[in-house]
């Protein structure tokens, strides 16, 4: 409150500065020098103000232009910023920051500019190799506080997205914006539906619904010439020729055992979008053994042990779930994010990790 009080009088004072030159020593300034000293003086004040949409996607190139740079000091990053690459804390200047080469043409951002935070779909170069990255960045004091990064290593994934395209910048008409809280709870819908699936649940799905993940298309594939679409009712696997609702309705996702450690880490309600880190747990074994909705007997998903790390986000309009992107790489069974205590690692709570 001090400081602000100082700021709001220096910049009084030079105001009246300007308008009378004679009560100040300063009149010898021209009214130009003195009007570069008000803007530098609001300039000041207004540094650790809000950081809007372009002031937070803008971190986002400044962080990424200096991890290709290889150099940390090129970066506003916080003294104390915590720094983690797929789930691992390291220290910066490790991981990406020795081997990003390039920046490439995808980019999709969900701005969150109430809680000062931005997260970020993109590919990039490593070792002269396509790959993509989920990013998230938590300003504070327009520093750089907290660096979340995703990193799945797949040149055909990141040239997938590139070719695909889809941006996401249109924004929701005013009268039709969701609150942050519904659009958490829309994007927890789908999480919950696809644990356990048992085809009964209620999924926001949008009739033009599509998913891409890892670069590809998982939902309304074409049927190859010369096949047969499945029949939901008799396949004993999901398809990827399906819609969404159509896969969730078949039941036949039962194999995902739990979905946990489910961090909505950035929302954009302006444009209806979601970000969220998540993992994707199958545990084998008996779980891989279950029944339709019209009580068919289906074996199915992984036989071993497996985990997926995803970055995950949603366009959300009027209560539906119109695209789904995800990247997602194995990761050790049970593995934790690095940014969660143990019970919400394994918990299959969503919630805000803003708060």
């Amino acid at each position: 409150m001090f400081l602000a009080a100082c700021k709001t009088r220096r910049i009084v004072n030079l105001a009246k500065i300007v308008s009378h030159p004679k009560e100040s020593t300063i009149m010898r300034f021209t009214p130009f020098a003195a009007a570069i000293l008000l803007a530098s003086a609001l300039a000041a004040q207004s540094k650790s103000g809000p950081c809007d949409r372009a002031c937070l996607e803008a971190f986002v190139d400044r962080y990424l232009d200096a991890v290709l740079a290889h150099d940390p000091l090129k970066a506003p990053i916080a003294k104390n910023a915590r720094f983690t690459e797929n789930g691992q804390k390291l220290e910066l200047g490790d991981g990406l920051w020795n081997t990003m080469d390039g920046k490439g043409a995808y980019r999709l951002f969900v701005t969150d500019t109430d809680a000062g935070e931005v997260a970020f779909l993109g590919s990039i170069s490593e070792g002269k190799a396509p790959a993509m990255i989920a990013l998230r960045l938590k300003i504070a004091n327009r520093q750089i506080a907290e660096i979340e990064t995703f990193i799945q290593r797949s040149p055909s994934s990141a040239q997938g997205f590139e070719r695909i395209g889809y941006k996401w910048t249109d924004p929701v008409p005013s009268g039709e914006r969701m609150s942050r809280a519904d659009l958490i709870k829309i994007a927890n819908m789908y999480f919950t539906g696809m644990q356990q699936n048992d085809g009964k649940g209620f999924y926001p799905f949008a009739d033009d619904c599509n998913r891409i993940e890892n670069g590809s298309f998982s939902t309304n594939q074409p049927t190859p010439p010369g096949q047969k679409r499945p029949d939901p009712k008799t396949a004993t696997g999901y398809s990827g020729q399906w819609g969404c609702k159509e896969q969730f309705d078949s039941g036949l996702l039962h194999f995902v055992t739990r979905i946990r450690d489910r961090r909505f880490v950035a929302v954009d309600p302006e444009r209806g979008l979601v970000f969220s880190f998540i993992f994707f747990d199958h545990s084998g074994g008996d779980t891989r053994n279950f029944e339709t909705p019209d009580g068919r007997k289906v074996t199915a998903g992984p036989a071993q042990l497996w985990t997926w790390q995803l970055a995950e986000l949603f366009q959300i309009q009027r209560g539906q779930i119109h695209q789904i992107e995800a990247i997602m790489e194995r990761a050790p069974y049970g593995m934790p994010s690095g940014w969660s205590d143990w019970e919400s690692g394994l918990s299959d709570r969503g919630r805000d990790a803003t708060k």
